[in-house]
């Protein structure tokens, strides 16, 4: 035991000279200053009833529209426990939200995500409970099943989801986004599969989900490979992002305004078209057409099918248009 705790500590040394030495990870994680925190705390919506987060904050951003924020700006946003647990919680909640229909997830302060604190981290990944081989594995294969559904969550919650990415999105913040719908960044921002510069492969969902969205194996492997960064022309090009925007500022009014057009649609057009674009994604076409019969011969039997229709023929917007809670 003295020789693991010893070994504990070294590497907890270690990770914090690594952390706070902005040339290894590029980036720096002494406090941000005062006037950095003021602006990234200004008055804001208040927060949605029934989620109160250490590691987030969410917000009621316009109607039918949730804004959730990684809330850490003094850490850049790093994922630590609270942030593993709660992000389940809230999405769960919203998933089960009537009144919600699209989500726009972002990063307080200068960054997206610095992804996962190892400072926070390292008892459970360095000192996992279990007195043998086996019971060390069982355990930390329950720890890492709880850690993928951080990410999987977003993915099942059936409101679609635009990430809003400026600055840098590292490590887990690339596992986060994979995992949403759409996604927006600034020109200022990159991205990092960083894992295996901390010694270990991506395992919450990057190596699966990038693959699917770039549609390049070769170039996912570069960057799984590399821990290199791909700056936010890249991402365009590869279609990791479908736009780019010279600012925050200017990305959250887009994201939101995207999210104001998808909400005004019927919940149960665009909720079913989430459901099954991800089902087809895992299936042959033949099993996403069955499983888009079987879908749609309850879904097309909705009043919202009605309602449409009758707003194209009288050309009124369907923002005028009141669908039913979902």
């Amino acid at each position: 035991m003295a020789a693991a705790f010893a070994a504990f500590r070294r590497f907890r040394d270690l990770l914090t000279r690594r952390l706070t030495a902005s040339t290894n990870l590029g980036l720096s994680l002494r406090p941000m200053s005062a006037s950095a925190q003021e602006e990234a705390s200004k008055a804001s919506p208040e927060e949605a009833p029934g989620h109160s987060y250490e590691s987030l904050r969410v917000t009621a951003a316009q109607k039918h529209v949730l804004h959730v924020q990684l809330n850490r700006p003094e850490k850049r946003n790093a994922m630590n426990k609270a942030f593993w647990r709660e992000m389940v919680v809230c999405f769960n909640k919203i998933a089960e939200d009537s009144d919600c229909r699209v989500v726009v997830i972002s990063g307080a302060g200068k960054m997206f995500t610095s992804g996962i604190d190892l400072m926070d981290m390292a008892s459970d990944l360095l000192q996992p409970a279990g007195d043998d081989t086996a019971r060390i594995s069982w355990h930390l294969h329950s720890l890492i099943t709880r850690y993928q559904e951080t990410f999987s969550v977003i993915e099942k919650c059936p409101k679609p989801v635009i990430a809003a990415i400026h600055g840098g999105c590292i490590g887990g913040g690339v596992d986060l986004i994979t995992a949403c719908d759409i996604r927006y960044s600034t020109q200022d921002s990159f991205f990092q599969v960083k894992e295996v510069d901390i010694g270990l492969a991506a395992d919450v969902g990057t190596l699966q989900r990038l693959p699917k969205v770039i549609g390049n194996q070769s170039l996912v492997n570069e960057l799984a490979y590399t821990a290199r960064k791909m700056m936010a022309d890249e991402a365009l090009e590869s279609g990791l992002v479908s736009r780019l925007f010279p600012d925050k500022e200017t990305m959250l009014d887009a994201a939101f305004t995207l999210a104001a057009e998808i909400s005004s649609k019927s919940p149960v057009a665009v909720q079913s078209t989430k459901i099954n674009l991800i089902y087809s994604r895992d299936h042959s076409v033949t099993e996403s057409l069955n499983y888009m019969k079987s879908w749609n011969m309850s879904m097309l039997q909705t009043k919202d099918v009605m309602k449409s229709v009758q707003a194209a023929i009288e050309k009124k917007a369907l923002k005028t248009i009141t669908f039913s809670k979902l």
